[in-house]
């Protein structure tokens, strides 16, 4: 599986969006943009016209932790504002299969996410109809919690059964615990903080690279 860094925007500098993203677009393979409801989760993160004005060479990787991606309009937003994947959660309370048909509808990839809470059953059902899985390794809302080690044991499990398919880990991911993420079997690792807060960015998404190969 090709290996694929993520940087999440939620730690970039939200006044200068465009700038950060530019400074890290050559060494990242996805711009990962966590979309927050403020009753999903507490905060609130970025509106659909911050995102659309970011212009990147690299896919849009959109995490939707909200209540209801399609009664509230995200997934047309979101869409709107350009992404190439959209992820909502199982936790979520709109219909799932209908929330896939939209996604689809619109010519964008379909991914699931589960909080580290949640069995890794819930969304054994889904794995035939999307794009990747998206495993937290936090519980969702804030940018720099410590990472969950438990949440790796699905993620073995979902590389058992699904040798082929993207598995993104998002949460507390930096050089010391990409290493264990990549071992049980992720491939796309989400970064904010391990890249984001580093003055040599370029070195930073390197030093997560060069970690998963030791």
């Amino acid at each position: 599986m090709k290996i694929k860094i993520a940087p999440s925007i939620l730690s970039a500098d939200r006044k200068k969006l465009q700038e950060d993203v530019k400074e890290i677009e050559p060494y990242a393979d996805l711009i990962h943009v966590d979309i927050m409801d403020g009753k999903f989760v507490p905060p609130t993160t970025f509106k659909p016209a911050e995102i659309k004005k970011i212009k990147t060479k690299i896919a849009k990787d959109v995490h939707l932790m909200v209540e209801h991606p399609i009664k509230d309009g995200f997934i047309d937003a979101y869409a709107e504002a350009g992404a190439h994947i959209i992820t909502l959660h199982e936790e979520c309370k709109d219909d799932i299969k209908s929330a896939f048909d939209l996604i689809r509808s619109k010519g964008i990839k379909v991914g699931i996410s589960i909080n580290p809470p949640t069995p890794l059953d819930r969304i054994k059902k889904y794995l035939d109809e999307v794009d990747m899985v998206l495993i937290m390794s936090v519980n969702p809302g804030y940018a720099g919690q410590k990472f969950i080690p438990e949440v790796l044991d699905k993620i073995r499990e979902i590389r058992r059964l699904k040798p082929k398919l993207d598995i993104e880990i998002d949460g507390g991911i930096n050089a010391d615990t990409i290493k264990l993420a990549a071992d049980a079997g992720a491939n796309v690792f989400v970064a904010g903080s391990a890249i984001f807060d580093k003055k040599d960015r370029k070195k930073a998404v390197f030093a997560l690279r060069d970690a998963i190969k030791k």
